[in-house]
């Protein structure tokens, strides 16, 4: 009896260990992640916001205007992973507070971004999802795994742009070092903010999105298109998030994604419209949903002052540019519609990188509802700053 207990306990391990292994079988782990199975030879550090006394205050207050330094290591090394929570009695305190980081001293951030913005939560408010590289949960842990290689240094930091103190700011990020050197093809990560409040559409005389003065008008060129990222340089895009404040009524979502790659004055490929790129159907179904490659978390009604959330990522196959890269999305076909967008785009590119446009005054990066005209929209009703925005500056 004791031997087939054992024999039994055996297997049931056995058959643990099979179920844990498959993955590896099968590479279900992310490129970038080390194999458990192998010993590593990096030492692994970790930057917190612990108190240094050794007390549970584990967090940091940081005061209106106030930059914060987060991390400041030299290399070799990668930031493997970046863990946030933060709480802040200032109506939209995402959009307030932005997280910059610089590689190998550079004076001009690779990643530049208001830090709601920079998880998908350009709205303002927390809506859970999850992917391989980034997650938000309902409990405000906002989680991200891009790799982040680093040559020779590497620095983050917080800064307070509100006009009230940042009260509770958490973070854990951990990060490697390493004697070798990096490669010398290897390609640093860089996330840009861009915004559009509102997107300025071609007419305001339009009754709904089938209106035939829309339907026949024609964009083959991308001009007036919002602009997720346009980089100078070699690497490859791998995705971006979008939030959306409807300032008309009806679908916002008739517009078609552009690339222009390598310098192309037209298209080098186009989308089908904006749910199509998102790898979403039929205006998203009317319900939120959070996929690894892709989701919309936040779907709201096709009104005015509908609020939504969408992402896609390209880590199956990154997009590779050569000399240049631009990636755009219509606001409604042909851009007829002038809704406000906000996102966050995500590239590898080798450095030194093209300027950032300048960063949105912080008055100017809450969403509020915009009078542009079109259906749902009337200066009585929806004047920047009424009782009807949605929030005030």
């Amino acid at each position: 009896m004791r031997s087939r207990v054992c024999f039994l306990t055996r297997s049931i391990a056995l058959m643990f260990l099979a179920v844990v292994a498959m993955p590896l079988v099968y590479g279900q782990l992310p490129a970038w992640m080390p194999d458990p199975t192998q010993q590593q030879t990096y030492t692994l550090h970790r930057s917190s916001s612990r108190e240094e006394t050794g007390g549970n205050a584990d967090y940091r207050t940081v005061t209106p205007g106030q930059t914060l330094t987060l991390m400041d290591v030299d290399g070799p090394g990668m930031i493997s992973h970046m863990w946030f929570t933060l709480a802040d009695g200032e109506p939209f305190f995402l959009k307030r507070v932005v997280l910059r980081i610089y590689w190998d001293g550079e004076e001009s951030p690779s990643v530049e971004a208001p830090i709601g913005d920079f998880y998908g939560l350009g709205t303002g408010e927390i809506v859970p999802w999850q992917t391989p590289v980034l997650t938000v949960s309902h409990d405000r842990a906002m989680n991200c795994w891009f790799p982040m290689p680093f040559a020779r240094h590497a620095k983050i930091t917080i800064t307070n742009e509100g006009k009230m103190s940042l009260g509770s700011l958490y973070w854990n990020i951990d990060y490697r070092t390493d004697t070798k050197p990096l490669p010398k093809d290897t390609l640093y990560f860089h996330a840009q903010y861009r915004q559009a409040q509102p997107n300025h559409g071609w007419t305001g005389d339009w009754y709904e999105n089938g209106d035939p003065i829309v339907n026949y008008r024609r964009n083959t060129d991308g001009k007036d298109n919002y602009v997720w990222v346009e980089a100078q340089g070699h690497g490859q895009f791998v995705g971006v998030t979008m939030s959306i404040l409807q300032n008309q009524d009806g679908w916002w979502g008739e517009g078609d994604d552009m690339f222009f790659i390598d310098g192309a004055t037209t298209p080098t490929f186009i989308g089908t419209g904006s749910e199509d790129y998102f790898l979403g159907s039929w205006d998203f179904g009317g319900a939120g949903y959070s996929l690894p490659m892709n989701g919309a978390p936040l779907v709201g009604k096709e009104i005015a002052g509908g609020r939504w959330s969408v992402y896609r990522f390209h880590l199956d196959s990154p997009i590779p540019f050569a000399k240049s890269f631009k990636a755009t999305i219509e606001h409604g076909h042909a851009n007829h519609r002038s809704d406000t967008f906000s996102s966050v785009a995500y590239w590898y590119q080798t450095e030194p990188h093209a300027a950032f446009p300048p960063l949105p005054d912080v008055s100017d990066r809450i969403p509020v509802l915009q009078f542009v005209g079109g259906p749902g929209n009337s200066k009585g009703n929806y004047a920047p700053g009424s009782s009807n925005s949605l929030n005030p500056r």
